[in-house]
């Protein structure tokens, strides 16, 4: 989904070098700003869609990489390149020392190096090793002339390349033989039998451990080059947020809007802090925090008496939580807990990822605050501390100074949730976008649609969505998928007026009941849940009077499926559906709207 600012403002360049998965994700970060940037790969082979990007292809060297950024304004460089490309990595240093720009490196995430692997550094070492019969090379083609030599000492080669003109015509160049070709059908599988494997440390976005997985089935011996390091002074990130957060940081006039942290970040980063405190005695004034998708950023917290703190920072996204203080207290406990004090809410009614009476701190921030302690344990594991600390045994106490006061001026108290504010956030991280900025960012993923000549267009509210639509539709192009967000009017009038013929909208259950009775555009600054009117849906759909009775009691639309028989809920389903055609249909006049009604975990 691209996010663009209306107004496009002059913001110094960036340079991406790409190719990669990594120089995807780096696109699609850019293209939120709305300013233009230049995308360089090597071999101009690799299938990206840019709206802002320019792109540039073919290999530089450090003349043609000096001059390309004296002359384009380059800014910044975002080193998106393959782990393993050090001419590459090493002549970005260079130029960017001598025109003092700061590089972003954008790495893989990379698990734990398994001791019971074999290490190398280098291609040479392999003559040391004890000798195959079959080796299975998946290293790429420009390590097959390496290779070669261990052929003369009787050892049989299989190199897995990609299977397209270019990568073929280069290993044959290099003497590699048709029957010693396979190729990638997908990134675990093992296309020949063989004693040993010999793997690139390519890190979650290169499949290296569906590929130690698959090797490992097959008792195959496995042997890995150790990814080189990356010059000093360089900028880390390891995902979208945190490349986007450094580009802020480092270039802040490219992005119109500045991205915030959620509470439930904020809240990971404090007990984070207090339980290093606590185990270590030491007191950073940075955290590495993991994120739910994976991805790890710094995050500044402080300290107190006998807490650690983080100011919630929500960036240029309007929000009366911005500047709070989040206190996490870390003791030492039988079983590990995360209690609400002072200022965090308690829920009232159910529908909520827990009971009434539990702290209304949500499921996924809670998951984040296990994660990052547990991960702090297993580091200590390791570093061989002696202390029965290192197995999860805290008690976490969050605190919010004048939560319940600034409680009041968010939706909580309709919400059921009373004497605080909520520890909520699912990315962990928030993206500022003023509402027309969003409906420009529509418009230009629609139009994108359009141009990739899919048969139809798929819109859903999100990420959710998307994946079980993807699953519905696996023969459309990923161009073909937008993101409404809460804008399904104004998403399908644009589908209208670029003439579409064939429009499906997934929609839940939440803004469903919204969209049922009119409300094209559903955020919850316009529009809540109107009992009233589910009601009607229900009496409808010849749902029980037990059913009607308990709706009052509701807080969320989601818990209307656990209210429903199954044929209940087919009739309500059927019911709903057809309101939100009635609303929806007229601004499709000329195409066929097929509305699929989704639930969460489908």
């Amino acid at each position: 989904m691209c996010f663009l600012s209306l107004n496009r403002i002059f913001a110094p360049m960036i340079l991406v070098f790409g190719g990669t998965t990594e120089g995807r994700t780096a696109i699609k970060t850019l293209e939120e700003a709305g300013n233009v940037y230049y995308y360089s790969t090597k071999t101009g082979e690799q299938d990206v869609v840019m709206h802002h990007g320019r792109r540039i292809d073919g290999a530089m060297n450090g003349q043609a990489m000096r001059q390309f950024c004296q002359g384009h304004d380059i800014r910044l460089i975002v080193d998106a390149a393959h782990p393993f490309a050090k001419v590459l990595h090493q002549t970005i240093a260079d130029v960017a020392e001598a025109l003092h720009l700061p590089v972003v490196r954008f790495e893989r995430i990379y698990p734990p190096r398994d001791p019971s692997l074999t290490w190398i550094d280098d291609y040479g070492e392999l003559a040391s090793l004890p000798t195959p019969v079959t080796l299975l090379a998946t290293t790429g083609v420009q390590s097959i002339a390496r290779l070669k030599p261990l052929e003369d000492r009787g050892i049989r080669i299989f190199y897995r390349i990609l299977n397209r003109p270019s990568s073929i015509a280069q290993a044959k160049a290099q003497g590699a033989a048709e029957q010693q070709l396979c190729y990638y059908e997908d990134a675990g599988g093992i296309p020949v039998e063989a004693d040993a494997i010999l793997l690139k440390e390519s890190g979650e976005s290169g499949g290296f451990a569906e590929k130690v997985k698959a090797a490992k089935a097959q008792g195959m011996e496995i042997i890995v080059l150790r990814r080189p390091p990356m010059p000093t002074g360089f900028h880390l990130v390891d995902g979208e947020h945190g490349l986007r957060r450094m580009v802020e940081h480092l270039l802040p006039e490219f992005y119109p809007l500045h991205s915030g942290l959620t509470t439930g970040t904020c809240a990971t980063a404090a007990a984070l802090a207090a339980a290093i405190r606590l185990a270590k005695g030491e007191i950073p004034d940075e955290v590495p925090v993991r994120l739910p998708n994976g991805e790890t950023i710094s995050v500044s917290v402080g300290y107190g008496e006998d807490y650690a703190c983080c100011i919630k920072e929500s960036g240029d996204d309007p929000d009366v939580t911005d500047g709070i203080e989040i206190r996490a207290h870390v003791e030492r406990a039988a079983d590990f807990e995360i209690r609400g004090g002072e200022g965090i809410g308690r829920f009232t009614l159910p529908g909520f990822d827990f009971p009434p009476g539990e702290a209304a701190i949500n499921r996924v921030p809670r998951e984040m605050i296990r994660q990052n302690i547990q991960l702090l344990c297993d580091q200590l594991s390791i570093s061989n501390f002696q202390s029965s600390i290192f197995s999860l045994q805290f008690s976490i106490i969050l605190s919010v100074p004048n939560g319940r006061e600034i409680a009041l001026r968010t939706f909580n108290p309709r919400l059921g949730i009373e004497g605080g504010i909520s520890i909520i956030g699912v990315s962990g991280i928030v993206k500022p976008y003023s509402e027309e900025a969003f409906v420009q960012s529509i418009r230009k993923c629609m139009e994108v649609a359009w141009a990739s000549k899919a048969e139809r267009v798929v819109i859903g509210s999100g990420m959710k969505s998307e994946q079980q639509l993807r699953r519905l539709y696996p023969d459309l192009p990923r161009q073909a998928f937008v993101e409404y967000g809460n804008y399904i009017g104004e998403t399908l009038r644009m589908a209208d007026g670029l003439g579409f013929s064939h429009v499906t909208l997934g929609i839940m259950i939440g803004k469903a009941v919204k969209l049922a009775q009119g409300h094209l555009d559903t955020h919850s600054r316009r529009v809540t849940m109107d009992k009233a009117f589910v009601a009607q849906l229900l009496r409808e759909a010849d749902c029980s009077s037990e059913v009607l009775a308990r709706v009052a009691g509701i807080t969320v639309a989601r818990e209307l499926w656990n209210l429903l028989t199954p044929d209940e809920a087919q009739r309500f389903s059927q019911v709903i559906v057809s309101h939100c055609r009635e609303h929806c249909a007229p601004l499709l006049p000329d195409g066929e709207l097929t509305i699929l009604l989704l639930r969460s975990g489908d």
